[in-house]
């Protein structure tokens, strides 16, 4: 198991700053991507924290093109499914160390999160976002899984919806459509930074104005009472809306188990679709000819 924890520092007002870096081994030109390698760094990384006496935790990525691109699928193509399963599982226990922690954690999305990369972001409590400046390129922010013919494995189909309009992250999550970071639904950021502000700063403003009051046992997602009679409701304005594929299935039915039987159980869900999944006709044509970029 790597042991090799990512890089941070800890700031005069006692807030941890932790930076997702690339693959040693894989540099891919400063892109960050979720393997097992940045798993387990993360993972390793986020037991230390957990053992000091923090403010807070800023989670960002050292990379100045993307927070994180998703996860890498010719890793998780190569791997059998005994093994692909054991992967998803420890990216959960790697994510779930996130919300545990008993102090505020926010992340910094300044470029492109997509599928596991924002998954891992929405384990934290907040998410502050950039949006593009004057003449820059946009990015993407989403779940683009189905798009593939997979569905998310960490979470995502519960938690995008408990940040924003049910119906609005349901129908997107089930088509694959990640938003344009210039049109990011209300309620996925918790703050936008502006162009000339320190996203450090303004990170550490806002976990200094929110402090935890207890560790959780899971992030904020839609298995959360508050969010079932919101969650019910869309699911039947959505019925013949949502795509006719087994991607789209499979995420209804992981937010299905996820209300009836809470978060956890969504997320065995979410894993067991996904590893069925990606050997059906759609996804093997789709995951090839992304492979083969």
């Amino acid at each position: 198991m790597n042991e090799t924890p990512l890089p941070f520092e800890i700031r005069a007002d006692n807030i941890a700053v932790l930076s997702l870096i690339p693959n040693p081994s894989k540099p891919r030109g400063g892109v960050v991507v979720l393997d097992r390698w940045l798993i387990s760094s993360l993972d390793c990384s986020l037991r230390a924290l957990a053992q000091k006496n923090l403010s807070g935790l800023i989670l960002q990525s050292a990379s100045d093109r993307v927070f994180v691109a998703g996860a890498d699928l010719a890793e998780i193509d190569a791997l059998n499914d005994a093994d692909l399963d054991v992967y998803l599982r420890a990216g959960s226990v790697a994510y779930g160390r996130i919300t545990k922690l008993p102090f505020t954690s926010v992340a910094i999305i300044h470029k492109a999160a997509l599928g596991g990369g924002l998954e891992l972001a929405m384990h934290c409590d907040a998410l502050i976002g950039a949006t593009p400046a004057p003449g820059e390129k946009s990015w993407k922010v989403g779940l683009p899984e189905c798009g593939l013919g997979i569905c998310p494995g960490w979470g995502g189909t519960m938690m995008l919806a408990a940040r924003m309009d049910i119906s609005k992250a349901i129908l997107a999550t089930c088509s694959g459509a990640p938003f344009d970071a210039t049109e990011i639904p209300t309620g996925l950021f918790a703050k936008n930074i502006s162009a000339g502000e320190s996203h450090i700063e303004v990170a550490a403003a806002w976990i200094h104005a929110n402090p935890k009051v207890q560790a959780l046992r899971s992030p904020l997602s839609i298995a959360d009472p508050q969010f079932h009679q919101a969650t019910f409701a869309a699911l039947a304005q959505l019925e013949t809306q949502l795509p006719n594929t087994a991607a789209a299935r499979a995420v209804i039915d992981a937010i299905k188990a996820g209300l009836q039987h809470g978060f956890q159980a969504g997320v065995l869900c979410e894993q067991k679709h996904l590893i069925d999944l990606r050997h059906t006709p759609e996804a093997r044509a789709r995951l090839d000819a992304f492979l083969k970029r």
